[in-house]
């Protein structure tokens, strides 16, 4: 069921159950209106015949005759008076007698004083009537026609009206809805258009403010987010492509080349030595793609442990000595740092990644391949700064320093991907931590504020 249709049903409904409770509000309250009005008019009926009949202004004759030339255009009340003995005083008509008074009847209107109630469609009223010192039970019965008549009129008004209504609510909801619901159409048809070959495609975002803008913007954003993931996916093969072909053309190069000639032991050995150069770099390029795809996980996918930041520092350090004797690391920790700074949550095998990468950066573009580390404490937050002395980062390399295969102007001659730095900065970001970098001559600081 469409969301317009069901909004209408269920605005529908709502509405017939209100007018539903109204109306049934509206004829209970009339129906008890009706009846309480009845009583009273019995009651003032039943007053004024008794006044009649004992202050002799009618005979009897002529009230019996009133009361039958009445029952001809009206439903006349008919009234009966009974002494304290039970004995019938007077009566209507004691042929056609409604109530049928019973002693059991009369005793209790003499105790009551007053007594309301009904006898099939007739409502009845019993009262007690004093005359000259003697008391007397009169009631006085008949059918309400013209009230019935205005309820049931009533009644069928309001069926008429609820019908009609709802009709009315209904056409008028599908009016409505269809009007509310037109940006979402409008939206439906343009997502139609969008799809992996034309993610540069926009919904139009309305002007008015409101649910719709706001989904199309978040909606424009997200397809601002996926076109940016497709075309870094792009770039990324691209990159990784090239890269990798690099090497093994070299090597596919140089061993068809030994296959086709006879080379000296030494020559041999030469070349088997760069194609080895090559399988160690393609093992390099591997081992950073791979973790670049772990830090690209959901975080929610990823182990996170209480670790100590300065045994990640150590172990990076001890891992870069040992792959690169001639580089120089000068690991400096505050010793006056509060030690629970340097407990965080992360996951260790990545901290020592960008660790390790960060080193290795430094003392490679540094003119003394030396690394200097200080570790402090800022504004209550931990600091780590890796810096080496060499070339400075221009302005337009450090703004573009952490996307994916870029290489800063002063690095074409050094050995590198362009992956290394792209992955620090996912792996400092997991960690919900920030990466800077600032240089200045002849020297660049890479910070990391935990």
């Amino acid at each position: 069921m469409k969301v317009r249709t069901r909004l209408t049903l269920l605005f529908t409904l709502v509405t017939a159950m209100l007018i539903s409770f109204y109306g049934f509000a509206i004829y209970y309250s009339s129906k008890e209106a009706r009846e309480t009005s009845f009583y009273t008019e019995l009651k003032s009926e039943a007053v004024a015949k008794a006044n009649l009949f004992f202050q002799g202004a009618l005979s009897e004759k002529e009230m019996h005759q009133l009361y039958k030339n009445n029952t001809q255009t009206l439903s006349e009340v008919q009234v009966a008076i009974y002494d304290s003995h039970f004995n019938l005083v007077y009566h209507d008509d004691s042929k056609v007698d409604y109530v049928k008074e019973t002693p059991e009847m009369l005793s209790k209107i003499f105790n009551s004083k007053q007594l309301f109630f009904f006898l099939d469609d007739l409502q009845v009223t019993g009262i007690v009537y004093s005359h000259n010192g003697k008391q007397y039970a009169i009631t006085a019965a008949a059918y309400d026609q013209y009230g019935y008549n205005s309820i049931n009129h009533l009644l069928t008004i309001s069926i008429i009206s609820f019908i009609t209504i709802l009709v009315l609510i209904y056409l008028a909801g599908l009016f409505l809805s269809k009007k509310a619901l037109s940006p979402a159409e409008k939206m439906v048809e343009q997502i139609k258009r969008i799809n992996a070959g034309k993610l540069q495609l926009r919904l139009d975002e309305s002007e008015e403010k409101g649910e719709f803008h706001e989904l199309e913007k978040n909606f424009n954003q997200m397809l601002e987010r996926l076109e940016h993931s497709f075309s870094t996916q792009k770039h990324f093969v691209s990159n990784i492509s090239h890269e990798l072909n690099t090497p093994l053309a070299a090597m596919t190069a140089e061993l068809e080349l030994a296959l086709k000639k006879n080379y000296t032991q030494d020559e041999y050995q030469k070349i088997i030595l760069n194609a080895l150069t090559d399988v160690k770099n393609m093992t390099k390029l591997s081992g950073s793609l791979m973790d670049l795809a772990k830090a690209s996980y959901d975080p929610a996918e990823i182990s996170f442990s209480e670790i100590r930041i300065d045994e990640i520092l150590m172990e990076s350090y001890a891992k870069i000595r040992k792959e690169n004797p001639q580089y120089k690391i000068n690991l400096n920790i505050d010793p006056e740092i509060d030690e629970q700074k340097l407990i965080h949550t992360g996951n260790p095998y990545l901290l020592l990644v960008a660790f390790n990468n960060l080193i290795d950066n430094a003392c490679k573009y540094a003119s003394d391949n030396t690394c200097f580390i200080d570790v402090t404490a800022v504004s209550d937050h931990l600091s780590i700064k890796f810096i080496n002395k060499g070339l400075p980062v221009s302005e337009k390399d450090q703004q573009n320093i952490f996307k994916p295969f870029y290489r800063a102007e002063n690095s074409f001659d050094k050995k590198g991907y362009g992956i290394g730095l792209y992955l620090t900065q996912k792996i400092i970001s997991l960690h919900h931590a920030q990466i800077q970098i600032s240089s200045g001559e002849n020297t660049t600081h890479f910070q990391i504020i935990f």
